[in-house]
């Protein structure tokens, strides 16, 4: 194998790769190793020319967009952030719509989210996704205190750090086991694929065959 022609795929484990599996399965291409059952960063494929890496959700777009890998999977939701604050790089071809979910505002139940917002006051939120949030609120001309929060996020209204937050939400369940209800949608989320822009143009005929692969097995889900 020429180590020009091996290409790195990098994901997050947990639904993202549970999801990508599938679509890989589809290209002929079997994971004989799952992150969730080992300690490796580093996965084999059945194709000698591919393997996975493993890494946060949130540090995907960095590994591909400085060429750490070639090739990634990634939700909306993590790109909307890292395109604000890091742009160009990253080719963005397919939406795979894998991992679906939705980008919402959810607050504690007593919470009179609509008065406050109609009252023009300043709400508190807490999230991690602080460029889609400050731009939903501007748009319906709110002022926001953001508060950026990386996790345990349905703890901030609960103990008064925050008015709302903004935050993935799939099934709900979480929120509503915090006694949190979401009470406005910001942005359906789904995963995209994501290719580096400099080795699409030196090594497309390595990569341009997995990316028309990706777009099929997408198509035929």
């Amino acid at each position: 194998m020429e180590k020009s022609s091996l290409i790195t795929l990098a994901l997050s484990k947990g639904r993202i790769f549970e999801d990508t599996v599938p679509l890989l399965q589809a290209a002929g291409i079997e994971v004989p190793e799952s992150p969730e059952n080992s300690r490796k960063l580093i996965l084999p494929t059945s194709d000698p020319n591919l393997r996975l890496l493993v890494v946060r959700a949130s540090d995907v777009p960095t590994y591909v967009q400085y060429g750490a890998a070639d090739i990634g999977i990634a939700g909306k939701d993590i790109l909307y952030e890292h395109t604000k604050e890091h742009p160009g790089g990253l080719y963005q071809p397919i939406d795979l719509d894998i991992a679906k979910c939705r980008l919402a505002v959810a607050v504690r139940q007593d919470f009179d989210y609509e008065a406050a917002v109609k009252q023009g006051a300043r709400l508190r939120v807490a999230t991690k996704y602080v460029n889609v949030t400050r731009e939903h609120f501007a748009r319906k001309g709110v002022y926001v205190d953001i508060i950026k929060l990386y996790g345990s996020m349905e703890l901030a209204p609960l103990v008064g750090l925050a008015d709302a937050i903004v935050d993935i939400v799939s099934t709900g369940g979480t929120l509503r086991a915090n006694g949190l209800v979401p009470v406005e949608d910001v942005a359906p989320i789904s995963s995209r694929l994501i290719v580096n822009q400099a080795s699409l143009k030196t090594r497309a005929k390595y990569l341009q065959p997995l990316i028309d692969a990706f777009a099929a097995a997408s198509q035929g889900k």
